[in-house]
């Protein structure tokens, strides 16, 4: 035993100066990253952080650029959401693991809450995730792989973490076209042009992100019969669901029976007023069985992360069943106000042609930079009306459309007119003929 202990500390010592020879000969560390890591990019922080903002001193600032609903406090979950979470820590049933897919009674939730207007999901339809953003990241992984050379089909103008997604695993996007003046509905002429042999899945965003557009039931139909005829499933990204202005209706693509295998991914997020709790989910449609080894590593997936907040879990029942319509329709009306607020004052800049919304959160402007010759870009106007106005928007270069700005409309009331009047008064003053 001794002699074996004597040989095997002589091979670690000798292995040990071997190493460290090695070592020496190298002058600096070098650790390189995956090429998951290198390809990852937040597209909106490298274009927003190259700004350098700086306000106007003697204004205070008012930012319209983050699609945070809670940042200004004004919009609050209801009375009924919060005691829900409060019951569950105090019950203290919810503190340790779920299922990776999420709590059985948390799923049935879920799925009762998404069975409307003739379409039925069950629990195991049901995959819980730690916010929309991973329901995503979950659902494009599934049916994109970049080693296959695959592409994914997004919106232009359309949601930044789309791209960021597909290009982090190597998978290519390819933009289809919305149109502005036709409610920002989807070119889809173009949208079928963009169609190849390595096309896996169309993103579809409905109501839209950034442009505040709720589809037709004849325009999703549309769009879902290009899916059907080149057998293409379709990610339908409905954070927004139901988030619609008064007089108006959501139609979940789900609902029009299409024959299209779908998956709809969604979340408290929004509608409820708690981005931050990080509950979404993947609800699996499909009438044709289509995707029977898709649901299979929709789980494997979800097992990476090993599943989303279990105290959300344990309250999204309650939360779903006790919150009343009346808060709903609260901030339904809210956002219309906002929104009917923004598209009056902004009509009165010139070289500003703003677009009225019909559901989410947000606003789309256009800027006809020919009579702005002082600016290169959206870019550049952005910062130069931060510098004198105190007032941020995200240029439309952040969702692929240079040449417009996206606003929000969560701001508080008398902070968004403040806003608006700032805008038209930096608009007129640079505006020339």
């Amino acid at each position: 035993m001794l002699d074996k202990l004597i040989k095997t500390s002589d091979i670690d010592i000798f292995a040990t100066a071997e190493i460290g020879i090695e070592t020496a000969k190298r002058e600096v560390w070098k650790v390189e990253p995956s090429s998951t890591a290198k390809n990852c990019r937040n597209f909106i922080r490298e274009i927003v952080d190259t700004l350098d903002l700086q306000p106007n001193p003697e204004k205070p600032v008012i930012a319209l650029s983050i699609g945070d609903p809670t940042v200004y406090g004004n919009l609050k979950p209801s009375p009924e959401t919060v005691k829900a979470v409060i019951d569950i820590i105090e019950e203290g049933l919810c503190n340790g693991y779920a299922p990776s897919v999420g709590y059985e009674s948390a799923r049935e939730a879920v799925a009762e809450y998404l069975s409307y207007d003739g379409v039925n999901f069950r629990a195991q339809d049901i995959v819980l995730c730690s916010g929309c953003s991973s329901s995503l990241e979950i659902c494009i992984t599934a049916l994109a792989d970049g080693n296959e050379g695959h592409n994914i089909l997004i919106p232009r103008p359309g949601f930044a973490i789309y791209r960021t997604l597909a290009e982090s695993i190597g998978v290519q996007v390819k933009y289809y076209n919305l149109i502005p003046e036709n409610n920002w509905e989807a070119d889809l002429q173009h949208l079928e042009a963009q169609i190849d042999v390595k096309t896996t899945a169309i993103v579809l965003n409905n109501p839209s992100n950034p442009c505040g557009s709720n589809y037709s039931e004849e325009h999703l139909r549309n769009i879902l019969d290009i899916a059907y005829r080149h057998r293409i499933p379709v990610i339908a990204d409905e954070i927004y669901e139901r988030l619609v202005f008064p007089g108006k209706k959501f139609i979940s693509t789900s609902s029009l029976h299409s024959g299209v295998p779908i998956l709809v991914c969604g979340g408290l997020a929004k509608r409820f007023l708690v981005p931050g709790w990080r509950l979404g989910w993947i609800a699996v449609h499909d009438e044709i069985g289509a995707f029977e080894h898709i649901r299979k590593s929709l789980v494997s997936l979800s097992q990476r992360t090993i599943g989303s907040n279990t105290l959300i879990q344990g309250a999204i029942a309650s939360i779903i069943q006790n919150t009343p319509q009346s808060f709903h329709d609260e901030l339904a009306s809210t956002l219309a106000l906002h929104a009917q607020i923004a598209f009056e004052r902004l009509s009165n800049a010139r070289g500003l042609t703003p677009f009225m919304p019909d559901s989410a959160m947000y606003m789309v402007y256009e800027i006809n930079l020919r009579h702005f010759p002082q600016f290169e870009n959206g870019l550049d106007m952005a910062k130069k009306m931060m510098e004198e106005e105190s007032v941020f928007c995200l240029p439309g270069e952040c969702f692929q459309i240079p040449g417009f700005m996206r606003i929000v409309l969560t701001v508080p009331q008398d902070l968004l007119e403040e806003a608006c009047d700032r805008i038209v008064e930096f608009c007129n003053r640079h505006y020339i003929e």
